[in-house]
């Protein structure tokens, strides 16, 4: 019984986990925010040309 409540090999799956979450979260937003900005960009020198 005290091996199995010593046993803490699921919590450290369950924490990278949840960092692995947290930085997919990081990189979609700053993904989205980049591929924003880079249309934006593309469309002002776009008009610029015409």
């Amino acid at each position: 019984m005290r091996k199995f409540f010593k046993n803490e090999s699921g919590a450290t799956a369950i924490e990278y986990g949840l960092i692995a979450a947290l930085i997919a979260v990081a990189v979609i937003g700053a993904v989205t925010t980049l591929g924003n900005n880079t249309s934006s960009t593309f469309n002002t020198v776009s008009e610029q040309m015409v």
